[in-house]
């Protein structure tokens, strides 16, 4: 990620959190990263395309993304064309420190939401329309509030954002190494083993034998535990390898097939496209084409 734009954000130790309100026509800001938090709001910006880690997504007219520390991402012109008598772009955006809440404030039970919430942001998360247009106002407000009643507003939008239903999340689990924790020994014990060996032949028989179960047994059961059948789980943490692979290696994209587990290329190239919505290379370029040098 050293290519990457590093930003330093205009906030101080002394501050809870920055704000700012603008109109704009393009967006033309490189992909980046930084330690704080961001909350990004996007109004009319239809046709923008928005990366965060290795998910790249063209945004509607109205959108609400909060970013985790280090996460990189951006919001580029790209199908989006401002013509005379238009009304330009508004943008939001918050940030935030990510040790603003004491982790111990954020393990009390009422704060549990709240805690999640930062939790899942380290992998992006989009949040719905309804979600959008019941915290608008409150951000609104929050570009002119001041003091202890600025902060007042950010709890309450932040609270409003975690016991959102419907959530997105963006980037893959494995692109940004955040490990999923299952309340299940046996999944736990799977995905060790996916983990360790997702560049190796790794088949349904394998892992049933690891659990303790047949085939099909283990099937249902990791449905119904993780929501995505065996294939599913071991193609997302061999894609997330691969997209850290296409960002920070020259390797060509049959290496980074290889590397990763897949042994057809075709293959590798569907299974991409399907999860990310580009082939690796778009993906890489996409990275390639937003690189700064500071």
């Amino acid at each position: 990620m050293s290519e990457l734009l590093r930003e330093i954000t205009p906030l101080t130790q002394y501050d809870c959190f920055a704000v700012f309100a603008r109109n704009k026509k393009i967006f033309d800001f490189p992909l980046h990263y930084h330690e704080e938090f961001e909350l990004n709001l996007v109004v009319g910006g239809k046709g923008v395309k928005r990366i965060v880690g290795d998910h790249t997504e063209v945004i509607d007219d109205l959108e609400l993304v909060l970013v985790g520390s280090n996460l990189p991402h951006g919001w580029f012109t790209h199908k989006y064309t401002w013509e005379e008598g238009m009304p330009e772009v508004f943008e939001i955006t918050v940030q935030f420190h990510r040790n603003l809440f004491d982790s111990s404030f954020l393990k009390r039970n009422q704060l549990y939401f709240i805690r999640m919430l930062f939790e899942n942001a380290a992998r992006g998360i989009s949040f719905p329309r309804e979600t959008i247009e019941r915290v608008l106002p409150r951000l609104k407000h929050l570009t002119q509030k001041k003091g202890f009643d600025s902060v007042l507003e950010l709890l309450t939008v932040l609270h409003e954002l975690s016991v959102s239903r419907s959530v997105l999340l963006l980037s893959n689990s494995t692109f940004t190494d955040n490990r999923v924790v299952h309340s299940s020994r046996r999944i736990e014990k799977v995905f060790a083993y996916l983990r360790d060996y997702y560049h190796q032949d790794i088949s349904l028989e394998d892992v049933s034998k690891l659990a303790g179960m047949t085939e099909v047994s283990f099937s249902r059961f990791i449905k119904k535990r993780t929501g995505k059948t065996f294939v599913e789980s071991l193609n997302e943490i061999r894609l997330g390898h691969a997209s850290r692979l296409l960002v920070d290696t020259t390797h060509t994209i049959a290496e980074v097939a290889y590397k990763c587990g897949y042994n057809n290329l075709s293959y590798f190239n569907r299974v991409f496209k399907s999860k990310n919505g580009c082939t690796p290379s778009e993906f890489r370029g996409n990275y390639v084409g937003s690189r700064t040098y500071i």
